[in-house]
């Protein structure tokens, strides 16, 4: 049984964390249970909002009543199974690195020590996990960075960052979807749409996929 807490969010939603432990063994219990009420999807369920250690659950009390929803996710969250298979796709992405569309290529190459081919070997060698896509349509908060590459944000965020861009930041790295200020650094830039709200799904990848990125 996993650690964990529900919160009832108004009278239509309810919040499930999981323990203070691993990030991640937190963020595939969340998808654990993500992937169990999708699945089960009952009357009333509305949306499902995972991010990296918590699950917002919105349901219509009118058809789920309040207390029963609450039963019922105690129940499935007291069960999931965080060792389970990841049902997400492998996404490959092609990027370029440095130059014009990575211009801070050469700082992380600096703050971390290695040269810029190092930099990108590193950072293409790794199959990420989407933990939850968040801060803007699609941009896919991912885990996996080379320990080596952790670098700080910019300390004043850009005002404009490109679609596309591949930044770090923190330990992190993710891919902008569209056009927006930011602060990750950007190490490179892809042609792939991650975002485009004419088509279904909107978005590229969703939380549990795994990525992989090519360069060029």
């Amino acid at each position: 049984m996993s650690e964990y807490s529900i919160v009832h969010i108004g009278d239509t939603a309810l919040l499930v964390e999981f323990g203070e432990g691993d990030i991640l063994a937190a963020n595939r219990r969340v998808l654990a249970l993500h992937r169990a009420l999708a699945d089960q999807r009952p009357v009333g369920l509305l949306d499902l909002i995972p991010a990296y250690r918590t699950l917002l659950i919105v349901f219509d009390p009118l058809h789920w009543l309040p207390a029963t929803a609450l039963d019922d996710v105690r129940r499935w969250a007291s069960h999931v199974d965080e060792g389970g298979p990841l049902a997400g796709q492998l996404v490959e992405i092609p990027v370029r690195y440095g130059g014009e569309e990575g211009p801070d290529l050469a700082n992380v190459a600096r703050h971390t020590g290695l040269s810029q081919a190092e930099v990108v070997a590193r950072h293409a060698a790794v199959e990420y996990l989407v933990l939850f896509i968040g801060f803007m349509p699609g941009f896919p908060y991912l885990w996996g960075l080379d320990p080596s590459l952790t670098t700080p944000r910019l300390a004043t965020p850009r005002r404009q960052v490109p679609a596309g861009s591949v930044g770090i930041g923190g330990d992190q790295t993710g891919v902008y979807p569209t056009a927006s200020p930011g602060g990750w650094r950007l190490i490179g830039r892809t042609t792939q749409t991650l975002y485009n709200p004419a088509v279904d799904p909107p978005t590229l990848l969703r939380a549990g996929d795994r990525v992989r990125f090519l360069p060029l």
